[in-house]
């Protein structure tokens, strides 16, 4: 089937998770994307550890079907390779360290003279301008910057994301951002420059606790595995050693929850427990009477009374409960690709549809297509192997 993204080429001066996660969902698309390396070593991110069959795992996560061109960019005969590979490219993404491509001659300003069809993209730490321009940027860093540390954790310690949630927010910016510009190239014919920031991007999803203490109001409080400001929605042990997640929504679920879980239907009008204000205000009261009723029972016969009264739940599950997630199992939603160490499982990208399947192609040895790129782009023997001969690629 045919791609939306089938003859866009991206070239990406990509390293760590958030620009590589921007063009690995290019790629998902169909776009062709051709990561420029480092030659010997590649993408630091190659070297994080070596979970995934001998390879990095979230090197693995966010680089399949995708070229590895390597390139010693401080040399000018890798810089003309990369001008005449952008000079048949649709995009441009980086997250170089600050100013380095301006350095290198590849700012927007310098490219929309050579190339007025390219669309760039850089990603940074904070954006293009700004005092916090060249300031060192780094996921946790930006979670603490962004506010998210300040709710998230207990209420004697704040905790990260176990995730990079800061690179995660800035590439599917990045991502969406550049769907944007190639849409807006088809009406206006020129490419166009797409500036993104781990805190803009992190910010935005932080609205909630920011309108939430708007105008100096008292920010939500860190509630751990709970929501801060409803109640009862959270983890609540079981009988058995397990944990169930649970979560209310309005009073009709409440008393729902108060005559078909607990089985105590007088609860419901309790003067401490009326409505969501007074539950919050008094969870420790209720947490101790959901903890004595789900305490007779495992967490199999929870979720079943949760099931008949029709509140919303969930398993804690492990990881490795995830690969086995019969949700995910009965759809299909595990595919395999290639990779130097081998075939892998990998999860689909979010979203089935109907026209077109995702492109699931092999994740790339440092270096593997840079001969098969350098002869289409008319380099012949003698020079790529003088190119070798200097460490150029």
């Amino acid at each position: 089937m045919t791609r939306p993204l089938d003859g866009i080429t991206v070239v990406s001066l990509e390293h760590a998770i958030a620009a590589p996660f921007c063009t690995r969902q290019l790629a998902d698309l169909g776009a062709r994307v051709i990561k420029v390396e480092r030659p010997g070593v590649g993408d630091f991110a190659r070297a994080y550890d070596a979970r995934t069959q001998g390879l990095a795992s979230h090197f693995v996560w966010v680089n399949r079907s995708k070229e590895s061109l390597t390139l010693d960019l401080k040399q000018p005969e890798a810089l003309a390779v990369l001008d005449d590979l952008l000079a048949r490219a649709d995009v441009l993404v980086q997250n170089l360290a600050p100013g380095a491509a301006d350095r290198m001659g590849f700012s927007y300003a310098k490219l929309r003279e050579r190339h007025p069809r390219l669309v760039v993209c850089d990603i940074s730490g904070y954006g293009n301008d700004g005092p916090y321009r060249d300031k060192k940027a780094y996921d946790l860093l930006i979670q603490s910057e962004a506010g998210f540390l300040s709710v998230t954790g207990t209420p004697e310690q704040p905790s990260k994301a176990g995730i990079s949630i800061a690179d995660i927010a800035a590439g599917m910016y990045a991502y969406t951002g550049v769907l944007a510009a190639l849409l807006q190239r088809q009406k206006t014919g020129e490419g166009s420059h797409v500036d993104v920031s781990m805190l803009e991007a992190l910010g935005e999803w932080m609205g909630f606790p920011l309108y939430y203490a708007y105008e100096g109001a008292e920010p939500p409080p860190r509630s751990g595995a709970s929501h801060a400001t409803i109640y009862p929605y959270g983890p609540f042990a079981t009988g058995d050693g397990k944990t169930v997640m649970l979560g209310l929504q309005n009073e009709r679920e409440w008393k729902l929850f108060c005559e078909r879980v607990l089985l105590q239907p007088g609860l419901a009008t309790d003067p401490r427990f009326e409505n969501n204000s007074r539950r919050n205000a008094n969870r420790e009261a209720l947490a101790a009477i959901i903890l004595e009723v789900f305490g007779q029972m495992d967490a199999r016969q929870v979720i079943a009374r949760l099931e008949e009264a029709q509140i919303a739940n969930a398993h804690v599950n492990t990881i490795a409960d995830v690969w086995q997630h019969p949700q995910l199992q009965s759809r299909g939603r595990f595919a395999s690709v290639g990779s130097p160490a081998g075939a892998l499982q990998a999860l689909l990208p979010p979203g089935v549809h109907s026209g077109f399947d995702y492109r699931m192609d092999p994740i790339p040895a440092v270096g593997q297509h840079t001969e098969a790129i350098l002869r289409e782009l008319g380099r012949g023997d003698a020079e790529i192997a003088r190119l070798q001969a200097v460490q150029a690629i």
